[in-house]
């Protein structure tokens, strides 16, 4: 095992630029020109410095580090570097040389994207994806003329493994994990097993001679795993898939924990006392230091109209402002997406001949895997290329998808685990550039601050009195003396023409489907969070106002406080059986 270590080591709060040249690091001259042109690096991120050099030499590389920070470029460029060399010349009849299996189709088009834009000058090495969602046929035409550099999701990967016998994969020679804790966090495990398994990538504890792959280009096979967070699951990942990995941006004491407990050492092959790990290692968040971070209180039954109100705001400030906004599900997407496109609202003037004006003025984008395939592609390229537009996504768009100028990421349900706080977050601050995110809690969330604060990760308080009382009310002034944010004038009439809207039928059914899977998420939380989000301390009437419906939903409330009244039951009755044994054997 051993650790890269960092070319730059007096560099400033926030750089992370390093003060070497590409070419320094070994890169020919054409590729370099494209890095600079096509996608804007004049030098190489720290971990590109230290990444590209390893990788060129033919080691097995374990790469963790802050999202945006250049991890896709860090990868492929040492594959092209090698690629391009190649005597004879390769062909698209030789097949895949390199494989970059990534979570999510939208990252499986912005990798190919990257790859496409280095290999302008390379017109011989083919690039090419296959993901869930597109046409197999069509996948298959591909794969049999031939794709040099293949990026692909787990599942239709695999698929044509198993089912492509015209897929040629006999030169492969670099298999390369990109954002590896997601792919494994979406239940890939079996088929990343039985994917490295069909191309003989398993490790077994030691080199073997399958290492060496013997074709008319001779080489050794070279795996890479790239994850912004480390946990147990991508601990198993590298014990699997590398041999004896140089790890890149991890502090040595963990390095040396890693190593001693899954990967081996290059010093000392005797077996090393194991290290118990827990999923968050205990570690500090690795996140951006030109990242403002914030957070809101706000009761439940005023959540959607502070929400409104902050995006309001934001766009009315900026003229630029682009923000992703975060959902922990489909349906509240869905809802939100409605009511945010036509929502109109009239607080100015007490004149009924005033026209009404769209509330949240901007372009308006979701995302979520529901979608349609063609949908979800369009929504995300567009949304790319806008200047100032709001996006209402799930996590499906939480992990390493790279938006050009996100001002502000928002969170208006918190993360099922911790650890994607740190991927939410890392949509914005990239590459340098500053960057806002804003947390949602309600104040019996408020624990979530100290759960933050183990990793290093403090959050100071949105002003949000200040921005409420920004917005002129007919008929009211603002007064100082009200007992919480649910009481605030603006608030309580903006929650008003809310519920009016939400009277439309459409727009409730949205609003019910809505509530119903954002409670069953409530309760999927994990970890360490399940003790601070817990069902039963919410006021589900409380929940329904957040989306704008006046009464709690009849049939999930009931349905809901039926589950709860069985299980109640239930474990008094197994009390009572257990009393009897009791009773029985005294």
């Amino acid at each position: 095992m051993v650790a890269a270590k960092r070319k730059n080591t007096q560099t400033e709060e926030g750089e992370i630029f390093s003060s070497c040249s590409f070419s320094s690091l070994g890169l020919h001259s054409n590729l370099c020109e494209q890095l600079e042109e096509r996608l804007g690096f004049k030098a190489p991120t720290l971990v590109q410095a230290q990444a590209i050099p390893v990788i060129l030499s033919g080691r097995h590389v374990l790469v963790n580090a802050a999202t945006g920070t250049g991890k896709t470029v860090a990868y492929l460029a040492p594959v092209i570097q090698h690629l391009h060399l190649y005597q004879p010349r390769i062909q698209r009849s030789d097949g895949t040389f390199a494989l970059v299996l990534v979570p999510t189709r939208e990252l499986c088009l912005q990798v190919h994207e990257i790859l496409h834009k280095l290999l302008h000058r390379f017109h011989w090495i083919v690039p090419g994806y296959v993901m869930g969602g597109e046409n197999r046929n069509k996948e298959k035409a591909r794969l049999r003329k031939g794709i040099s550099i293949l990026v692909a999701t787990p599942g239709r990967l695999l698929d044509h493994l198993k089912n492509t016998s015209s897929f040629l994969h006999t030169n492969l020679r670099w298999i390369i994990f990109d954002e590896a804790d997601r792919i494994l966090e979406l239940g890939f495990g079996k088929e990343i097993e039985e994917i490295l398994d069909r191309l003989g990538s398993m490790q077994h504890g030691s080199a073997t001679e399958d290492s060496v792959v013997s074709t008319k280009y001779e080489f050794q096979r070279q795996n890479l795993l790239l994850s912004a967070t480390l946990n147990e699951k991508v601990n198993h990942l590298a014990k699997m898939s590398l041999e004896k990995p140089v790890m890149i941006g991890m502090p040595e004491k963990k390095t040396q924990s890693i190593a001693h407990e899954h990967l081996g050492s290059d010093t000392d092959d005797e077996p090393q006392p194991s290290v118990k790990t827990t999923g968050s290692f205990n570690e500090d968040y690795k996140l951006p230091a030109q990242l403002t971070q914030r957070y809101v209180k706000v009761p439940c039954n005023a959540r959607l109209a502070v929400l409104l109100s902050i995006l309001k705001h934001l766009f009315e400030r900026e003229t630029s402002e682009k923000i992703v906004l975060f959902f922990s599900t489909c349906d509240a997407v869905d809802f939100h997406y409605s009511l945010i496109s036509e929502f109109q609202f009239r607080p100015h003037s007490g004149l009924e001949a005033e026209l009404k004006q769209m509330f949240v003025r901007c372009k308006t984008f979701r995302l979520h895997g529901n979608m349609k395939q063609e949908d979800r592609r369009t929504a995300f390229e567009t949304f790319k290329k806008e200047k100032s537009a709001l996006l209402l996504s799930t996590d499906v768009c939480a992990r390493g998808l790279d938006f050009p100028k996100v001002k502000c990421i928002i969170q208006y349900d918190s993360p099922g685990e911790a650890t994607e706080y740190v991927h939410r977050v890392g949509r914005t601050a990239r590459l340098g550039e500053r960057g806002d995110s804003l947390l949602f809690l309600q104040p019996i969330e408020m624990d979530y601050l100290k759960e933050l604060e183990k990793h290093g990760v403090s959050l100071q308080e949105y002003p949000l009195l200040k921005v409420l009382d920004s917005f002129p009310l007919f008929g009211h002034k603002h007064v100082r003396k009200f007992l919480s944010i649910d009481s605030h004038p603006w608030v309580m009439s903006l929650q008003k023409a809310l519920e009016a809207f939400t009277e439309k039928p459409d727009t409730k059914t949205l609003a019910k489907n809505a509530f119903c899977s954002w409670v069953r998420a409530y309760t999927a939380h994990r970890g360490e969070l399940k003790r601070i989000f817990m069902v039963k301390k919410l006021h589900l009437g409380h929940v329904a106002k957040s989306f704008a419906l006046k009464e709690q939903p009849s049939l999930v409330g009931k349905s809901f406080q039926n589950q709860v009244k069985k299980r109640k039951r239930d474990e008094k009755q197994k009390g009572l059986s257990r009393k009897r044994k009791v009773f029985r054997k005294t």
